[in-house]
This record gives C-alpha cells, sequence and structure tokens, in this order.
C-alpha cells in the first residue's frame, strides 16, 4: 500500500490502484484508519447477571453437573422450565471457563516401555498363547509357549481347549519346577492377555518371587521373541492347516518342539541348536567350528579371499527394546 501511495502522487490514484491491482476503496480506506473501538453495547436480550448466575447453577447442580446444555435444556423443558437457549448456555459455561467434556472419561495410564537384557539362560523368559485351528471352521485349540529369551529355547508349552488363568498359573508352576527357578533369579515377560494379566498368574509369580514384566499395548515390539517364535510355527513345512483333535496337536508340538530345541540350528544364537545355548555348550561348538575351518582354509586357503574364515559369532545378550545409544555431539 506504501508503495501505491507514493506512485499515486506522481501519476494519481486511478492510474496507480490500475497498475498495481488494489482497489480504489481498499486504497481510500487505508488512507483514514479507524480509531479505537468503544465498549460493545450491551444487547437489549441478553440475560441480566441475575440469570446468568441462575443457569451456572442449575448446570452446576448435583443431577445436571454431567450432561450437556443440550441436555439439560430439554431435561427444563419437560419440566414446564426455560432458562435460556442452549447456545447461550454454552456461552455462560465458556466465559466460566467450564467448557469441556462433563462426563466422566477412562484415563488409560501411560505405560512403561518394558527394557529386558538376557546375558545367560533363564534370566528373563517372554510367554504367549497362539491359537491353533481346529476340525471345524471356528474351532480353536490354544497353545502356550513359554521361551527363554538368550537361548531360545521353548522351555515349556501346552495345548489346552481355551485360555484360562487357572490352566496358564499350572503351566507356569509344573515349568518353573522342571527347570529348577529359583527365587529372585527370572524375569517373566509377556503380552496385556487376560491370563497374562490375571490376579491368579500374578499371585503365583509374586509367591515364586518371580519378576513379571508386561509389553505396552497395541505395540507389537514389546514381545518380539515369542512372536517370532510363533512364525517359525506355522510356516514350518509340516504344520497342517487344521488339527484333527486336541490329541493330534499336541502329538504335533511335542514333535515340533523337541526338533525345535535339537536340531533347528537358530540364526538369533550363531546358528546353533537352542537346547546347545541352553546347556553352555556355545563356546565348545564354537571352537570345535573353528577348528573345521582351520582345516579347511589349511587345504585350500586360495578359496577364501577374505583370509582365515571364522563360525558365526557367538550368541549375545539379548534384548527387548534395547535403550537408544545417546550420539555425541
Amino acid at each position: 500500500m506504501i508503495a501505491a501511495v507514493e506512485l499515486a502522487e506522481a501519476i494519481g490514484i486511478q492510474p496507480a490502484c490500475d497498475l498495481l491491482c488494489v482497489s480504489r476503496a481498499t486504497f481510500y480506506r487505508r488512507q483514514k484508519p479507524k480509531g479505537p473501538r468503544g465498549p460493545r453495547p450491551k444487547p437489549t436480550r441478553a440475560l441480566s447477571e441475575t440469570e446468568r448466575q441462575a443457569v451456572l447453577e442449575v448446570c452446576h447442580s448435583e443431577r445436571f453437573v454431567d450432561r450437556a446444555p443440550a441436555e439439560i435444556q430439554a431435561t427444563l423443558m419437560d419440566e414446564g422450565r426455560y432458562l435460556c437457549s442452549s447456545r447461550t448456555m454454552y456461552r455462560i459455561l465458556d466465559e466460566a471457563q467450564e467448557v469441556k467434556e462433563r462426563r466422566d472419561q477412562a484415563r488409560h495410564p501411560v505405560y512403561v516401555k518394558p527394557e529386558l537384557c538376557a546375558n545367560a539362560p533363564n534370566q528373563v523368559w517372554s510367554w504367549d498363547i497362539t491359537d491353533l485351528k481346529g476340525p471345524v471352521r471356528g474351532s480353536r485349540f490354544k497353545l502356550y509357549v513359554t521361551i527363554d529369551l538368550f537361548s531360545r529355547l521353548v522351555a515349556g508349552w501346552t495345548v489346552q481347549e481355551r485360555e484360562d488363568e487357572d490352566l496358564a498359573k499350572d503351566f507356569h508352576r509344573q515349568t518353573f519346577l522342571q527347570h529348577g527357578i529359583q527365587p529372585g533369579e527370572l524375569t517373566l515377560h509377556s503380552d496385556r492377555g487376560p491370563a497374562m494379566i490375571s490376579k491368579t498368574v500374578a499371585t503365583l509369580l509374586t509367591d515364586l518371587m518371580v519378576t513379571k514384566s508386561h509389553g505396552r499395548p497395541h505395540v507389537s515390539d514389546d514381545n518380539p521373541y515369542s512372536e517370532s517364535q510363533f512364525k517359525t510355527l506355522k510356516y514350518s513345512p509340516g504344520f497342517p492347516g487344521r488339527f484333527g483333535s486336541i490329541e493330534d496337536a499336541r502329538s504335533f508340538c511335542r514333535r515340533y518342539f523337541h526338533w525345535y530345541n535339537h536340531q533347528h540350528r537358530h540364526s538369533g544364537i550363531g546358528m546353533m541348536t537352542p537346547a546347545s545355548v541352553h546347556e553352555g555348550r556355545a563356546e565348545e561348538i564354537h571352537a570345535a567350528r573353528q577348528v573345521v575351518l582351520d582345516q579347511a582354509f589349511q587345504a585350500h586357503p586360495e578359496r577364501f579371499s577374505k583370509g582365515r574364515p571364522k563360525p558365526p559369532a557367538l550368541p549375545s545378550p539379548a534384548w527387548i527394546n534395547p535403550p537408544k545409544k545417546e550420539i555425541a555431539a
């Protein structure tokens, strides 16, 4: 607008406005700025202070304290009483800084991100329950599985007709006894399924001094080891689409978990079997593999362009949500 004023002094207002695409009305209005606004007059139909206070008292009453203005107005009209419009009621509440959700809302707690580390077997276990399809559509069997984070050993499993906290309690008790778990040495991690957060299971863990840990709701990577193990199970070559009976499912799982623990070479633990790592034979196997590779290298060094070969690395600490490394400035 300053350019338009300066140009208008030289060539006139109309040409200057045309050249700069400025409306003449805008040009003249900017030359006469408005003065300060006076107080806005109160509308004649506005509620008096006494009436406004009466509206607030009604909104604050016990029966209307959690109701919306439109509902309050409708209820009063059904009782033959009219105070003001619902919009006016909203405006009065807004001026009193009370326009918000008036009903009690569920407040979700802030869930702590689990950070667990296993440096050896029987330090951290993870457990979960998955469905196995039954003989007819809609039928399901429940497979309970506990896995050791460090060794990836399936420490225990059971197939049941349903997910149940008492079944979960008996399953854990038997697994703890089988592996000789001592009080205070184990953390048991899971998601927040009904059986996982049940008081029955929590009481058992407290009695046995087993630390319980839970993933956050709707966070898929807070229980990665159990999820990965279930994927390995269901994508295995012999896994059937459906099981003919619960005994059929148990028979398959018995064969599968024996293979998984004693024959399956796991990429996460240096291509060793979970049982060998759990039993503490990882270093022995690693050394024996190095001997085999050294013999192959001595026989044909030209076949190893990168020099002396090394076997897959020994199993390293297993983490659930490792802490992020701070980048130095």
